[in-house]
């Protein structure tokens, strides 16, 4: 079975051995989702972000299939919201607020969990973290590193957010990082758009951005 893969991507191919990538989903939970919950209350239209659900649940079939590391992560704090800094608190979404999913943004709650379509398997990795990037207080470089990890697949919402903070921090451990441009949303799609450019440019300085279908392409041969 081949286990090294070639895929068209910008700013050029990207190379990645099967047996030491993961694929990382990014918050893809109904607070982001869905009506009702965190992101909404920010005032965003959350359509944007609930339309990459049938993209994302496509790599993920394909991601299992080649038995990779998959990583599902969420975002959400403790119940007595001991871990929400001030200032995340003073920026609204009412985070611990009662809501139609629950406590937004509440770890255990309807809404802090992941949509029903990419709910994990019992042998993948579910990483709950307290702020944007998936490796600020949490295991996750250690599984990484436990795993043999080297390149990271990455889908999820938000692009410009915690999808562009979990890159920028895993270009700064030392891994290579493709975006999925089309399994990834922003509310605003100026922001997923600036986002791809900041990730590519300079030769790809924090990594590597494709549509999915170049990496399912790749993966099918």
């Amino acid at each position: 079975m081949t286990k090294n893969y070639k895929v068209q991507a910008k700013p050029y191919e990207f190379e990645f051995d099967i047996d030491t990538t993961a694929f990382m989903i990014i918050d893809m939970q109904r607070d982001f989702l869905y009506p009702g919950g965190f992101g909404e209350k920010l005032g965003n239209d959350v359509s944007a972000t609930n339309s990459i659900i049938p993209n994302v649940k496509k790599v993920l079939d394909a991601a299992r299939e080649k038995n990779m590391l998959i990583i599902h992560t969420r975002e959400g704090h403790r119940p007595d919201l001991s871990d929400v800094p001030e200032s995340k608190a003073k920026r609204g979404g009412g985070i611990g607020e009662e809501g139609p999913m629950g406590r937004i943004l509440v770890r255990g709650e309807y809404g802090h969990d992941i949509v029903d379509e990419l709910q994990p398997k019992e042998n993948e990795v579910v990483l709950d973290k307290p702020g944007k990037g998936a490796f600020y207080q949490t295991d996750l470089e250690s599984i990484l590193r436990n795993k043999n990890i080297k390149s990271l697949i990455v889908s999820g919402v938000t692009t410009h957010v915690c999808v562009q903070t979990t890159i920028r921090e895993a270009n700064d451990r030392g891994y290579e990082c493709l975006m999925l441009e089309d399994c990834c949303a922003a509310f605003d799609k100026r922001d997923h758009e600036d986002s791809i450019r900041m990730i590519n440019q300079q030769g790809g300085i924090f990594g590597w951005t494709t549509p999915s279908e170049n990496l399912l392409d790749e993966l099918n041969k």
